[in-house]
């Protein structure tokens, strides 16, 4: 089997995308998916977060919600809401992001693939990882995908330097969208389908010619991939559970954004004490304005109402992929060492703001008491995050937050 292959699409009617297209099922709550669903019965949250149909206090991990996103799914199928292609095919997605108010640059867009990975590849690490997942989360996919018989989460993947599959999806676009939805958060996404069987085999021979792709966003999406089909397998029951549901972009579109860190207290240490120690490993500079790190290896730091710059001495930036990430040095550095924090996944005294939410978020979780000092850092590249991958170690938690998000329902994937 090829790294990619084309599939039969499960998508939106003519006309239905903007009803259907949602948020991805892991960044909302449940309250706020029953919120976003109000009034629109064929929102995709019906089946990625069924709970919203169910009593307010339902596990949204019980057995009725897994049976209850099949019974939303099949009413969308018998009200020809969502038709499957009938030929496989391959799908160029764009996304569309405004950039801010005076931003450099303008939009940010990124044009990728929607295609079914080969869980094979996934499991020889062809399709490489760059984070631990959890038994809770994957299980959760396990039996979403299995009550579906269909992967409706894609996993977004990045492919390195590739200028015949940038030039083979561009051609894709040429056309019009099939789908062409900007969701609430401003965000546009588009959809182009491809059925010519030359262009088809063209794209599968350029992706089969890459050494590798890149998990950026979805391990946990393809770890349940890979444990679906080897339960089919055990069973006799191969086709397309041996594939998973993906969109890959180029790495060089993908666009990453700042994961910052706020702390409750400070571990017994006065502002004084801090600023002192934190001159073993850092030149400290005041700030009379917010400081966006501007390069790896700068921090921004928000205490007591106040901005300082912290910049690491270059002789403490060691060769290794992951010790070298600047989340690793704030750890070995600050976290742990001087504030105490030494597990990320559960201290209780840490939590991690998305750089989407910008440096005002910070200012207010320290401004109002809730926490003592705040973390601005600069994202992580992808050159970065390939070389952990390609050394087979993983990050560290919460190192990177990517945006634009995909929209779940513009493209799902049904096991045969």
């Amino acid at each position: 089997m090829s790294l990619i292959q084309p599939f039969r699409g499960l998508r939106p009617a003519a006309g239905q995308a903007t009803a259907i297209a949602a948020p991805p099922y892991d960044v909302l709550s449940s309250d706020e998916a029953r919120t976003r669903a109000a009034g629109k019965p064929w929102s995709f949250l019906h089946i990625s977060k069924p709970e919203i149909d169910l009593p307010p206090d339902t596990d949204p991990y019980a057995p009725q919600v897994y049976a209850k996103a099949a019974e939303n799914l099949q009413k969308m199928l018998d009200a020809g809401i969502l038709v499957r292609d009938a030929a496989p095919c391959y799908y160029a997605y764009r996304l569309t992001m405004p950039g801010a108010s005076g931003e450099k640059g303008g939009d940010h867009v990124q044009t990728g693939i929607v295609a079914a990975a080969n869980v094979a590849d996934y499991d020889s690490n062809r399709i490489r990882k760059h984070e631990f997942t959890r038994p809770d989360k994957e299980d959760d996919r396990v039996r979403q995908i299995e009550a579906l018989n269909a992967q409706t989460g894609p996993v977004l993947l990045a492919y390195p330097t590739s200028a015949t599959a940038d030039a083979l999806i561009d051609a894709i676009t040429r056309g019009t969208p099939e789908s062409d939805v900007t969701a609430d958060d401003g965000i546009r996404h588009q959809i182009w389908v491809l059925a010519d069987p030359a262009a088809i085999a063209a794209i599968t021979e350029a992706f089969s010619a890459m050494k590798a792709l890149y998990i950026a966003d979805g391990h946990h999406r393809s770890a349940a991939a890979s444990r679906v089909a080897a339960a089919r397998r055990q069973q006799g029951r191969t086709n397309s559970a041996d594939s998973f549901l993906a969109v890959i972009f180029p790495h060089h579109q993908m666009k990453i954004l700042d994961y910052n860190r706020v702390v409750k207290d400070l571990r017994g240490l006065d502002e004084a004490s801090l600023l002192q120690k934190l001159g073993t490993a850092f030149s400290v500079e005041p700030s009379a304005q917010r400081v966006h790190p501007s390069r790896p290896g700068e921090f921004g730091m928000y205490l007591a109402g106040k901005w300082h710059k912290l910049t690491i001495k270059p002789s403490l930036v060691p060769q290794d992929p992951v010790a070298s990430l600047d989340v690793s040095l704030l750890s070995d550095h600050v976290l742990g060492p001087l504030l105490g924090i030494a597990d990320l996944r559960r201290d209780k005294r840490i939590d991690f703001v998305g750089g989407i939410r910008g440096l005002a978020e910070l200012e207010k979780r320290v401004d109002s008491g809730e926490m003592a000092v705040a973390f601005a850092l600069h994202p992580t590249r992808m050159d970065q995050l390939m070389a952990v991958a390609d050394s087979n170690e993983v990050m560290p938690p919460k190192s990177t937050w990517f945006e634009p998000k995909l929209a779940d329902g513009l493209v799902s994937h049904v096991l045969d």
